[in-house]
């Protein structure tokens, strides 16, 4: 079992894509492998790079894989990236977003404006994630932004997600293409920066050393919980290979096929 391993673990931070499901499938019999989890005794919360969806619109999907989790167990890149706004800038600054819908809703839940297409000369900030409606004059408007100073924000840099078909586009894509458009490199909220895996440990109320980070992703989810100082797990059901994860330094903590190799050991 995974807490014979790692005796001091009381906690877990999960990503989601290439965790618990691909798309529309689970991976894995998630209500028997969450029962688990609680019976070892581990708290966890929910930490995903992928901002397209609010934390309810989440909580409404593990409710469909029978799953039944607090909303603010369920920690996004665009809700972090909303409380970063908030921190730095005065409410009801207009922001010009590419990004889904969902996006947009968190950020005015926040307390902030969005702009719309024609008038995107009023933004003062760009906030960019993933975006499937992505068009050039979304690339354009932001780019005309950023190169005249206005603060160029990424939810999060994941250039793939998975799916049951394979990789798809991520909004890596997308922070990429306004990037090369404006000469500009954007501030990067979600993981492998640390403000995720920080707000995660305040709902857990537990220290690093006491948590276990958990994702598919090399670059995102091991890097951030190397940074952020706890524990790092790696799961091969989604995005990185076993080549590249015995290649990565320093090594995760722990690698395995999936989810519930890694609980059960």
């Amino acid at each position: 079992m995974l807490t014979d391993k790692f005796p001091h673990l009381k906690g877990l931070i999960l990503d989601m894509d290439g965790v618990l499901w691909r798309d529309t499938q689970p991976i894995g019999d998630l209500p028997a492998l969450f029962r688990k989890i609680s019976d070892l005794g581990l708290s966890y919360v929910f930490a995903t790079n992928n901002a397209t969806k609010t934390a309810a619109e989440y909580q409404e999907k593990l409710r469909g894989f029978g799953l039944s989790v607090k909303e603010e167990h369920i920690i996004t890149s665009a809700g972090t990236t909303a409380l970063y706004l908030q921190n730095h800038y005065p409410e009801g600054t207009c922001v010009y977003v590419v990004g889904s819908d969902s996006l947009k809703l968190v950020l005015q839940e926040h307390g902030f404006t969005i702009s719309q297409e024609d008038n995107y000369h009023d933004a003062k900030i760009i906030v960019v994630g993933m975006d499937v409606r992505l068009t050039y004059q979304k690339i354009r408007n932001a780019a005309l932004l950023a190169r005249a100073g206005a603060p160029f924000i990424a939810t999060n840099a994941d250039a793939t997600f998975p799916t049951p078909q394979g990789l798809f586009p991520g909004a890596g894509t997308m922070v990429a293409a306004i990037a090369t458009a404006s000469g500009r490199d954007p501030l990067i909220i979600g993981k492998p920066f640390t403000a995720m895996y920080e707000h995660a440990y305040r709902i857990l109320g537990l220290r690093p050393e006491n948590v276990m980070g958990i994702g598919d992703r090399l670059e995102t989810d091991i890097a951030g919980a190397q940074r952020s100082g706890c524990l790092a797990g790696l799961v091969l059901s989604g995005v990185s290979t076993l080549p590249q994860a015995e290649a990565w330094q320093p090594k995760p903590n722990i690698i395995a096929a999936d989810l519930t190799e890694l609980i059960y050991g």
